[in-house]
């Protein structure tokens, strides 16, 4: 919610902070043949002016009335308010806070919206998939006669050439490539197969347009290639010698291994499927719920979702200019496509508020207690070091938010 409030000062209390003002700026004031504090006014007014005076006098009032409104009008800003000043001279101050304040929520139905949890079912198809994927992590690399071919690992030497010259990051020794992986430009690796072993070979070919090197894009390319060696994936058999390597407690034939696979798929899929049915009932009661927000809000959110981005990227080592460059987009772009689950986060903040109050639902010290030391015990740290990086009212906040998503699930089964 907007709200602005104008105050205005003139007369006797505009003098008084003129002349305080006055007082405060002249402590520190170096004039010659003054001491600090003596110098007259009109001798200060002529060395400094007088703005100087109606800059601080209306700085301090200000804060004295934005303290006031605080505290006495008890009104809550939520983001940094916006100050206009109208009027300040001689002859008095005028100052509009424009203040942004928790919206009024008007909570709708949030009970029985009608939404339905996907069923989970695990099919023989997806086990087998993921039996063969943790089967290929122990396959073997062995020796290929013949040519290359698509699946193969070609052990190879190249190096690439733009207009007869090497050009950075063109070239590698004895290096593995998969054929069919796609890891090249498109038509070398296809330009590979049907080579033997120390066979040598140009390729040419043409960067693609999109290329992520701006120097490379759509440059056409010779790349001298030698295959010094051709190896086949062999899959292992799944007998005792590779459940052994396997290590995996209770698993020691195919069978137990298919139950652990179908074990793990479940838990996975009821994982995705609850918070896909939580986000549908978030969708749903806000839908119902009565709520304006100003666009003060959602950009906030927007810049705390961009900046926790750039934290993680950085954590994983890439700057935000070059991830910009990288995905070939700027940040005013990615804000942009942030800004629809931007707002809807806010939404469903104050919807699942709304809930907390509407079912009084009430977190003690000892809940509070309990979850720290289950988060404490699962990090391996003690509940003293825990709250030095989480706030506890943070950590009660959020669990009353967890209740009240609990309501909306038990309500809408």
């Amino acid at each position: 919610m907007r709200k602005t409030i104008n105050f205005k000062v003139s007369g006797d209390e505009w003098k008084k902070a003129m002349d305080d003002a006055f007082k405060k700026l002249n402590k520190d004031a170096k004039i010659d043949g003054f001491r600090p504090g003596k110098a007259p006014r009109d001798v200060f007014e002529k060395k400094y002016g007088k703005q100087e005076i109606l800059l601080e006098a209306t700085d301090t009032l200000m804060q004295q009335r934005y303290k006031d409104i605080i505290e006495k009008d008890k009104i809550i800003p939520i983001i940094e308010p916006k100050i206009e000043i109208v009027k300040s001279d001689e002859e008095g101050l005028e100052v509009n806070f424009n203040i942004i304040t928790d919206p009024e929520v008007k909570l709708g139905e949030y009970k029985n919206l009608g939404v339905k949890k996907d069923k989970i079912e695990v099919s023989k198809e997806e086990i087998e998939h993921e039996i063969n994927h943790i089967v290929e992590h122990y396959a073997e690399l062995v020796e290929k006669d013949g040519k290359v071919s698509s699946g193969d690992i070609a052990i190879i030497d190249f190096e690439g050439f733009i207009d007869g010259k090497p050009f950075d990051g063109g070239k590698a020794s004895n290096y593995s490539l998969e054929i069919g992986s796609h890891s090249f430009i498109p038509g070398f690796e296809e330009g590979i197969i049907g080579m033997n072993k120390g066979d040598e070979k140009d390729i040419e070919l043409t960067f693609p347009k999109d290329y992520h090197a701006e120097d490379l894009k759509g440059k056409k390319v010779t790349f001298k290639v030698k295959v010094n060696d051709i190896k086949n994936r062999v899959l292992p058999e799944l007998d005792k010698d590779f459940f052994d390597d396997l290590g995996i407690e209770g698993v020691t034939n195919r069978e137990e291994l298919e139950n652990m696979v179908k074990e793990e798929i479940t838990t996975e899929k009821e994982y995705r499927a609850k918070n896909k049915f939580i986000d549908a009932l978030l969708e749903a009661a806000a839908k119902n719920m009565e709520i304006e927000l100003e666009e003060e809000l959602v950009e906030r959110e927007v810049n705390n979702m961009y900046k926790q981005l750039m934290d993680k990227l950085k954590m994983q080592g890439l700057t935000e200019e070059v991830y910009l460059q990288y995905a070939k987009t700027t940040a005013e772009d990615i804000k942009k496509n942030m800004h629809d689950e931007a707002l809807n986060r806010i939404k469903y903040r104050y919807l699942l508020e709304a809930v907390i109050k509407e079912e009084k639902i009430k977190v003690t010290e000892k809940d509070v207690d309990k979850e720290a030391l289950d988060i404490a015990s699962k990090y391996g740290i003690t509940t003293d070091e825990l709250f030095k990086e989480i706030d506890r009212d943070m950590l009660k906040y959020d669990l009353e938010m967890r209740k009240a998503i609990d309501v909306l699930e038990e309500n809408n089964k």
